[in-house]
């Protein structure tokens, strides 16, 4: 065992290092931007890999997790208006032991996983490589300054690669948020648009539990035995 574990450590040392020296050859055609440039588009291109790994990698265990946090928690919905508050609270309650919080905390976790996995991973490698291909020596070397960015004249504060790119990825998924919602916005007020439903974006789940509201706008307590009868 401790032998397959030597290979599979190889071969993934062997896969960084080869990742790092090509990096290391592309980025050699860009220095003559300046160091923040190049920071920026390693922090575009960190960005867009993690949307493209979000949007493809996707295991059905976490599918099935959340259909059944979605149902559970459309049932407990539909207790919620239930005419008689106290009966209506006394069925959630009996939801959320039952059922809905397991479901929750199972779906929690594997979209943790798969976060780390398609965000985290991504981003804390790119971080690691910035930090040890642009430290103050590297700079030095190939900008002519230690620091990126110098802010002040008496003590000036310098700021080096590493605080940049994190600085610019937050940028960047804060922009890309920012323009999303002005364009939901703009889309609810506009009849005009069609919402993109394309990439798993909730908007199915979300359609689907309005109607279900609809259905039950009129409806009192007579689904409550259902309820009980599927917590039990």
């Amino acid at each position: 065992m401790d032998n397959f574990f030597n290979i599979v450590w190889e071969y993934i040392y062997s896969f960084i290092l080869t990742g790092v020296a090509l990096l290391d050859f592309l980025l050699e055609y860009l220095h003559f931007l300046g160091p923040i440039p190049v920071i920026f588009l390693l922090a575009a291109a960190t960005v867009a890999v993690t949307r493209v790994l979000k949007r493809y990698i996707k295991t059905k265990r976490h599918a099935t997790l959340e259909k059944d946090f979605q149902h559970w928690l459309g049932v407990r919905e539909e207790a919620m208006r239930c005419e008689d508050r106290e009966k209506g609270k006394a069925l959630a309650i009996n939801i959320d032991k039952a059922q809905l919080n397991r479901a929750y905390y199972d779906y929690f976790l594997e979209g943790l996983l798969l976060g780390f996995l398609t965000f985290y991973l991504p981003a804390i490698s790119m971080a690691a490589y910035i930090n040890e291909a642009y430290k103050s020596e590297r700079l030095m070397e190939l900008f002519g300054r230690s620091y990126v960015l110098k802010f002040g004249t008496g003590e000036p504060v310098l700021i080096g690669a590493l605080f940049c790119f994190i600085f610019f990825v937050v940028f960047i998924i804060s922009s890309t948020f920012i323009v999303k919602w002005i364009t939901k916005r703009y889309c609810t007020s506009s009849k005009d648009c069609t919402p993109d439903r394309q990439g798993g974006d909730g908007a199915d789940t979300i359609e689907s539990l309005s109607k279900h509201a609809i259905k039950s706008k009129n409806s009192t307590c007579n689904f409550s035995v259902r309820i009980e009868e599927s917590t039990a």
